[in-house]
């Protein structure tokens, strides 16, 4: 199998010259749940005030749905998008090559937050001009961005076990699978993180037997 990393090791590689800009490329795994469960909880309220009680559970869980759909795009065509030139080489080390050559960097498995955050505004302004188009109501953000945003934690909380989680249930399982060969296999399909759904719609899925697969899911054995 050809090797598609650099070090299976939990280990950094530096990536900016500044040291404060360096440092700020790196995350605990934890910090999105702090920066994003108060504002889960945020527009929860708001859309308990603002949204008739029929419409929460259902545009919630539209967001989630949107949110995978999200996530297969941005890692598809944007994280996987190799830009011309050695100018677009590094811009595409810093946003996602430097994931693939060190996979198991427990410190940069989640966005960090100029990432995230900046993505977060952009998208919440965005779904609110099509839902007050479509709808003719404004409010309706509210409870459909709790739903992107929890798919959105969902998923880094996932990306990160995927990567470091020594899973016993069959689903979970199976999900490392997927994603340890879009890894360590075949990096240009399987591009869903959270849920493989979307790689069965846009045919990404890998294109061998089943039982011809298996990629080892102990990444030490990798090393």
């Amino acid at each position: 199998m050809a090797k598609h990393f650099v070090s299976n090791k939990d280990e950094s590689v530096r990536m900016f010259d500044a040291d404060w800009m360096d440092v700020f490329s790196r995350i605990d795994y934890k910090v999105p749940l702090f920066i994003y469960i108060p504002l889960i909880i945020y527009f929860l309220y708001l859309s308990v005030m603002s949204v008739n009680f029929l419409y929460i559970l259902p545009l919630i869980i539209l967001g989630i749905v949107v949110w995978t759909f999200a996530e297969y795009n941005l890692h598809r065509f944007v994280f996987h998008w190799m830009p011309p030139g050695e100018l677009g080489r590094k811009i595409h080390f810093t946003f996602h090559g430097v994931h693939h050559d060190y996979p198991r960097d427990s410190k940069r498995l989640v966005m960090v937050p100029a990432i995230s955050l900046p993505l977060a505004v952009l998208f919440y302004f965005m779904f609110k001009v099509l839902l007050t188009w479509a709808f003719g109501d404004a409010y309706l953000v509210y409870p459909f961005f709790v739903g992107f945003v929890i798919g959105y934690l969902f998923y880094d909380m996932t990306h990160y076990a995927l990567h470091h989680v020594n899973f016993k249930s069959k689903f979970w399982i199976d999900l490392k699978q997927h994603h340890m060969i879009h890894h360590y296999s075949d990096p240009e399909n399987g591009f869903g993180v959270s849920t493989k759904f979307w790689d069965h719609v846009y045919r990404t899925m890998f294109n061998r037997p089943k039982q011809g697969a298996s990629v080892v899911i102990n990444e030490k054995e990798l090393e």
